[in-house]
Formats: structure tokens, sequence, C-alpha cells
């Protein structure tokens, strides 16, 4: 009894390990690499038949064998499963280019070790002499139990508060200690079971050692990544964020992707705010969605007349960090800590169809439309919903990516706004981190004067700067190219294609 206990216990802690290696992998791909449908759905789908590959294998592995095979496969899997997380990161600070063949090995490996475990634990009890049916009905129980305990523990606790690596290793851990267990339950069974031990005492052991030392690794692997000093990082349930600092220039990456640097932020923000803010009289009530840095807010409370701003922000753990830190709080000039200031943690849509507040403006910096669960934001019925909370009088602002990397997905936001219903003023920024980018006014009438004046200090914006904003080039000029509704999604193909015959 005992015995059979123990496998079955071993099963519940198999499934949670063999799903988490998935779900580690798949996220980290989506953070690394982009686009985390494409991300998941490939590493899922190419894991799933892996597994099925090793369930075919221990086809030939012998009865007398099972008991010995299974163990050795634990700690199989406890020690490439452990270190895979960890052993990507290092891969792609190095170089990007093996880290999708490291990644896919990584994923074939695993998942073909872990695709042997069930039919092996299954073999056992049946040579214990467990009934058919109550074989099968338990070792699938807890094998699905297993995967429900760690799709509940790794978006909610392990993934912000462990990290990546040290997950993977933690799992990789519990793999060692099953097979360190079920040799000492079943030590009479085993002819070797002294090797045996040693060997799972000296992978426990150096999973143990790795995770102790797993952030500092994580962090030099990242460190030659980004290249300046990491000051920040950090894993949310949404996103990994990290800050560098190299002298005066302070730069945000999300996933990798470099979302502002301190010294020309300003040209990006004030483009983003200030034409909005100068076309409608006395806004004082204002939206933004996005923006958890806190900076487009900064360039909003510079109106006095601002009375109160709501900023809708997905992920608490950039608002709360811009907030905190008093480096990031510093270029923000403490904005989301204003008492004109309302934060928001939610998703921007789902926070939409539950308010009914009006706003004069509303300033939309969401990140670039890579990936489906983005693209959605990008819509026809999304910008229907935000027009719903628009003052007759007022103004919507969008970042649209790049017209001059990007200029079928910049110009295709312009027509899905249009396609709500909206009249639109298309304009254009040089920021030199990254080079031309692009904003979308849109409102319910004609009228987008150019400003001839700003009523606030500003460090790039005046009459001339802002009358070229709104000059394109024959290289920018507008696209025919539809707009992105959600059962095509045209948006994310055209952003992909885009930027695909950009970066090398």
């Amino acid at each position: 009894m005992t015995a059979n206990r123990t496998l079955i216990i071993s099963v519940f802690i198999v499934a949670s390990c063999g799903l988490a290696y998935e779900l580690i992998i798949a996220a980290l791909a989506s953070y690394l690499l982009g686009d985390s449908i494409l991300q998941f759905s490939s590493v899922i789908g190419l894991y799933l038949f892996s597994m099925g590959i090793g369930a075919h294998l221990t086809r030939y592995i012998k009865d007398e064998d099972v008991l010995h095979r299974f163990i050795e496969i634990e700690l199989l899997v406890g020690i490439i499963g452990g270190i895979s997380a960890l052993a990507l990161f290092v891969a792609f600070g190095l170089s990007a280019a093996p880290f999708r063949t490291l990644l896919y090995a990584f994923v074939l490996i695993v998942g073909a070790v872990v695709g042997m475990e069930i039919p092996l634990v299954m073999r056992v009890l049946n040579r214990k002499g467990a009934e058919f049916k109550e074989l099968v009905s338990k070792v699938l129980t807890f094998d699905y139990l297993g995967a429900l305990a760690v799709s509940l523990l790794f978006p909610l606790l392990l993934a912000p508060k462990l990290g990546m690596a040290r997950s993977a290793l933690l799992f990789g851990i519990l793999n060692a200690a099953v097979a360190y267990l079920t040799a000492r339950v079943f030590k009479a069974e085993l002819p070797r079971y002294r090797a045996i031990r040693l060997r799972a005492l000296i992978v426990l052991s150096v999973l143990a050692a790795t995770f102790a030392y797993a952030d500092r690794i994580s962090f030099k692997a990242e460190q030659s990544y980004f290249g300046d000093p990491i000051v920040y990082q950090s894993h949310s349930p949404y996103q990994r964020l990290v800050v560098t600092r190299w002298k005066d220039d302070t730069r945000l990456y999300i996933n990798g992707n470099l979302q502002f640097s301190s010294r020309d932020e300003a040209r990006y923000h004030e483009a983003l705010v200030l034409p909005a803010m100068q076309m409608v009289s006395n806004a004082s009530r204002i939206l933004i969605l996005g923006g958890g840095d806190g900076l487009a807010a900064r360039e909003v409370l510079k109106y006095p007349q601002v009375k109160h701003v709501t900023l809708v922000d997905l992920d608490p753990d950039m608002t709360a960090t811009f907030k905190i830190s008093a480096t990031l709080s510093a270029l923000n000039q403490g904005s989301l800590s204003h008492p004109k200031m309302h934060v928001v943690n939610d998703d921007a849509a789902k926070w939409l169809e539950g308010s009914s507040e009006q706003f004069d403006v509303i300033i939309i910096d969401l990140p670039d439309p890579s990936n489906f669960s983005l693209g959605k934001l990008y819509s026809v019925p999304m910008y229907r919903l935000v027009a719903r909370h628009l003052q007759p009088q007022g103004k919507i602002v969008v970042q649209s990516t790049s017209p001059y990397f990007a200029p079928n997905a910049y110009w295709s936001v312009v027509a899905t706004l249009e396609a709500a219903g909206l009249s639109t003023a298309p304009y254009h920024v040089y920021v030199p981190s990254f080079g031309e980018w692009g904003f979308v006014l849109a409102g319910f009438d004609k009228q987008f004067p150019v400003p001839q004046k700003f009523d606030v200090p500003t460090r790039y914006l005046n009459a001339q700067t802002a009358a070229e904003m709104f000059r394109f080039p024959p290289d920018m000029a507008r696209r025919k190219v539809e707009p992105n509704y959600l059962n095509n999604q045209i948006l994310v193909s055209y952003f992909e294609s885009d930027w695909h015959n950009v970066i090398r």
C-alpha cells in the first residue's frame, strides 16, 4: 500500500512538473521572441508531439527494468528541465542566433522524457497487481490534478515571485526528489540502489546550488544582452521589465523591447500628449490607456486646468515600480503619486466596458500590435468602445508604430479609427532611439488645428516642429490598407510583415 501510494503521489508531482516546463519554455519564448500566440502554439504543439514520441519509446523498456528506468527518467527530466530556462537565458544573452535551435531542442528533449513518465508509472503499478480500471482512474485523476495545480500556481505565484529560471529549477528539484524517494521506497527491488541514490543526491545538490545562484547567472546573461548596467528587473504574470542605466541614459525594456530612453523620451511623450491637449480647450478630465511608466501622465499634469486623470494599465508591477523607485519616479516627476491621478490596474477593454465616465482627451499609449492579444486593442470594436467615452469636442490620440519602418501597420491604424466612425489626423516625430514614430489624432469632428504655441514648458515641441509633424514625405505617404477587425486581425499581419523586412 505504501509503495503504491508513493507512486500515485509521484504521478501528481511529475504531472505538475511536466506542465510547468511546458509553460515556462513557452512563456520564455514569448518574452524573448515576442508574438506570444505563435510561441505558445508552436512550443505546446511540439511539446505534445514529443511526449507522444516518449510514450512510444517506453514499449522498448523491459518489464523487469521499468522501475529502474522510471527513476532514471525522473533524474533526467529534473536536470534537463530544471536548467532549461536558465540555459535559454544565457544563450539569448550571448547571441540570439542559436536561441531558437536551443529552444526547440529543449522542447523536444524535455517533452520526450516527460512523455515516458506516466506510461512507466502505470506499468510499475500494473506489476504491483493493481486492477486496470483502478490503475487508469487513479493515474489520470492525479495527472489532471497536478496539471491544474501548476496551471494556477505558475501565473499567480511562481512566475512573479521566483521568475522563469528558478521556477524551472524548483520543478527540477521536485523531479529529482521523486526519483530519490521512489528509490528509497523500492530499494529492496533495486540491485544497484546505492548507485542510484548517489546519482539522485548529486542531481539534487547540483539543482539546489544552481537554484541558489540562478538570479545571479541570469542577471549576468541579461547584462550581456542589454549592454548597459541593469538597475532593475522583474517578472510579472504579464511581462518582464528591465531598466538599464548608463551615465544619464535610463532605458526601459519590456520583454526585451526598448520602450523609452530618458535622453529622447520627451520627443515621444510631448508628441503623444501635447497636440491633443492644445486642441481641446480647458480639457479637465483625461484618460490614459497604457502608459504605466507615468511619462504621458507627466505631460498631461503640466496643464493646470486638468482636474482628474485616470490611468488604466494592466500590470500593477509596472505602475508600482514607476511610483516607488526614486530614479524612475524622478523621470515622471512623481505623476503616479499626484493627487489628481487615479491608477487602475485592469485590462483596458474590460475597464472601458464597465465604466460610464466621459473624458475630454483619451490618450492610448499601448504596446505595438505584435500579437493578437494586443491587436484586439487596435480594432474597430475597441475604438468604437473608446469613442463612447469621449466628449463631443474631445480628442483621442493613439501611438501607432512607425510610418517609416511599418507603413502598412501604421496606415491600418488610421483606417481602423476611420472605420470606427472617427475623423483622423495622422502625424509623426523622429525619436533617435526608435527612428521615425507615428501617432494618430481622432475625434468626432474634422477640426485638428495644428498648435501655433504650447501653453506648457516643452523640450522639443514648438510651432515649427509641430507643423512638421503633420507633413508626410513621399516615402511615408498613405497606403491603401484594410482596417483591423477582430475576425481577421489584419493589423498583426501587417505589423509582423513590415518589421520582418526591417529587423535583421
